[in-house]
């Protein structure tokens, strides 16, 4: 399973971001064993250093734990952690560069909203 990795960032950063977004969609449970280092570097075809600084970060964000002789597993409460600060994160930062190019445009939200809308439906 090997990954079309980007040149914009590390790849331990798009690792982990993969892993938030696994965890963000219920696709990786709390409480659930994080595949080894090991195992991660041969799918990914990556250094095992590189998957080692991914899980590393995610346990300073203390999303993951490390559980000596047995791994690295997802805390309980990670995922409504991770989506309260993406969340917020996203209000913060992206939502007023959306509204800004919204504005630029000359959209109106409403419409926007109704387009949208009649989309999922179609």
């Amino acid at each position: 399973m090997a990954t079309q990795w980007r040149n914009d960032q590390p790849i331990y950063r798009q690792l982990k971001e993969q892993i938030l977004t696994m965890i963000m969609d219920g696709l990786l449970d709390e409480g659930a064993a994080l595949p080894s280092v090991r195992k991660v570097a041969a799918e990914y075809q990556i250094n095992p250093i590189t998957a080692s600084k991914a899980y590393s970060e995610l346990v300073d964000d203390g999303l993951v734990e490390k559980r000596r002789g047995l791994g690295m597993f997802i805390l309980e409460g990670a995922r409504e952690k991770l989506l309260s600060t993406e969340q917020k994160k996203f209000l913060e930062h992206e939502w007023p560069e959306i509204l800004k190019r919204i504005s630029r445009l000359g959209l109106d939200i409403k419409q926007l909203i109704e387009t949208d809308e009649n989309n999922r439906r179609n």
